[in-house]
């Protein structure tokens, strides 16, 4: 099993920059795809992006590609989320989550972290 403690977030002004971190227990991490995932009030929980067991792929939803960069070091078991260029309507909890599977679908991820606040004022 895999759990999943995300770190990061906070209060940021438009355009203005966050790295979120996804710290993960247990030896089996290198074993999984990581992904995020946004959820807004209202909303339902959209893709923003994953990387593969090895980190040698990535994948973006279109909305940040250019802006939000992802990245893992295994060794410390820890996922990494760049954001820069913050958009107000972007402002949300953010939710790692690890599956054997690197995918934009939130039902091929077996393990949740509880999710970091990020709010973008305008």
């Amino acid at each position: 099993q895999v759990q999943l403690v995300e770190s990061g977030g906070g209060l940021v002004q438009a355009g203005g920059s966050l790295r979120l971190s996804c710290a993960a227990s247990g030896r089996t991490f290198s074993t999984y795809a990581i992904g995020w995932f946004r959820q807004a009030p209202g909303k339902e929980r959209e893709f923003v992006s994953a990387i593969s067991r090895s980190g040698g792929f990535t994948d973006y939803a279109e909305s940040v590609k250019g802006r939000f960069t992802i990245s893992r070091d295994n060794a410390k078991n820890t996922v990494y989320l760049q954001m820069n260029g913050l958009k107000p309507e972007e402002t949300a909890v953010y939710f790692c989550a690890a599956g054997r599977l690197m995918t934009e679908r939130p039902w091929d991820y077996e393990y949740w972290g509880q999710g970091t606040q990020v709010t973008v004022s305008s």
